[in-house]
Parts: C-alpha cells; structure tokens; sequence
C-alpha cells in the first residue's frame, strides 16, 4: 500500500487542491479506461469540495458524461430527505454539471429490505470495479463512509455493500455503506480529514496502532491503490512531527 499525508495550511486550500486532484485524476482514468468513477462522500468538507467542482472555475474541465458517480454511503431515508448524502450532493454537484442521469448510482435506502438494497448496489458496482477514486472522511469516533467502531460490517470480507445495524451515532437509523472490500479495492482513497476535533483521532489511526474495531478509519488499507490522507492544519496539531 502507498499512503501519503498532504498537510495544507487551511481547509480552503485543501478543497482548492482536491479539486485540482479530481481534474487530473479523472483526465487520466478517461484516457487510460474510458471513463472515471467516483465514489462520493457525505460531510461538511465534501460538500465545499463538489460546490467548487461545480463552480465556474472547474465545471468544464471533466468530461461528465465518461463519469461514473457512486457514493460510500447513504441514510435509510428518503432521496429528497435534508439527511440524505445523495440529496447533499445533488444540490451541491449533481443538479449543477452536465452528467447523464443514467451516469448517477445513488443507494436506494429509502425500502425496507436494505439486505436486497445492499446487494443490487453492489451489482452496479461491479460494472465499473474496481472505483477510480473513493472519497472519504473522517468521523469524531473515527468512523469513515457508515463504518463504525465495533459494528460486525467491520467483519465483512466479500460484499461490496452492506446494511447496517441502527448507528451508534445521529441519527439512528439503519444505512447502506461501501464495505472494506470496496473500498480496499478502489486504486485510489482520499480521506479528507478537517478541524481540531479530529487531531486526537487522527493522531490514533496514523501513530498509535488502534485495538482492531475501535477506529474504522485505520482499516482503510488500499491493497494495490494508492492511500492519499488530505489533512488541514489544525487537524494534524497531535500529530508527532507536525
């Protein structure tokens, strides 16, 4: 596994440079593959990313309509619903760009059975297997996509998707999430990580070797892609060396 650390001084600039990133990137897997798919995550710091990608500035410079968008997880709510990760980037990206509605692979967790949602999800994610680019980020409780601490979905070693218990966090509701596997498989994995708040945690998954289970972040482990941790500065105030 490569993994590397990009400090930048404010989360501003780590946006500025993630959007650059996603240009470059994508302009490769299209020449390389034919096409470019992205698996989006939930947030605060996401979402100012795809705002700038959909700005004026960035909007023309990837070819939407080779790009493949998935998303790393998604609540068991409805697709309009202010808590869903799929209306977040809708509003912030999707509704802004010109990609083919066919091009965007929501999680239809919005049903019932989310055991059968978890697996058609995965089905399509085996079309464009393995993902160019997965986005992700960081939790207080280190929690990355809806991955967290002790829940049996850690455990997993095929599926692509899974559901999920009800989570340990707000909202408790049950959600779909991409699993290890999917995310391990991916040939590259950005994990944004912003602010103060998480510089305790951050320092456990890079320097302190966490009990298995406790920190899902540290299970993210690309097996032959590339590990990119985009960090702030304020994020990195624990870690040795910073």
């Amino acid at each position: 596994m490569n993994t590397s650390l990009v400090v930048h001084q404010t989360s501003a600039d780590l946006i500025e440079s993630a959007a650059q990133k996603i240009v470059t990137l994508a302009r490769e897997s299209i020449t390389a593959r034919g096409s470019f798919a992205l698996a989006l995550a939930g947030g605060s710091t996401p979402r100012a990313l795809y705002e700038l990608l959909a700005s004026e500035k960035y909007r023309s410079e990837i070819e939407w309509q080779k790009t493949q968008i998935f998303f790393g997880d998604e609540r068991a709510v409805a697709p309009d619903d202010e808590l869903s990760n799929f209306k977040m980037a809708q509003t912030a990206l999707l509704s802004k760009i010109p990609i083919p509605e066919e091009n965007i692979h929501r999680m239809e967790a919005e049903g019932e059975d989310l055991e059968n949602a978890a697996r058609e999800y995965e089905a399509l994610l085996k079309m464009h297997f393995p993902l160019d680019l997965v986005l992700l980020g960081m939790g207080d409780d280190g929690h990355t996509a809806s991955l967290f601490p002790h829940s049996p979905v850690l455990d997993e070693k095929e599926m692509l998707c899974a559901a999920t218990p009800i989570a340990s966090l707000q909202p408790h509701i049950r959600r779909l999430t991409l699993t290890f596997p999917a995310i391990n498989a991916a040939r590259q994995v950005w994990i944004l990580v912003t602010g103060e708040s998480k510089a305790a945690r951050l320092r456990e998954v890079l320097q302190d070797s966490p009990a298995k289970g406790s920190t899902p972040s540290a299970g993210v482990q690309p097996q032959n892609g590339e590990l990119v941790w985009m960090l702030d500065r304020a994020a990195t105030a624990k870690l040795a060396g910073q």
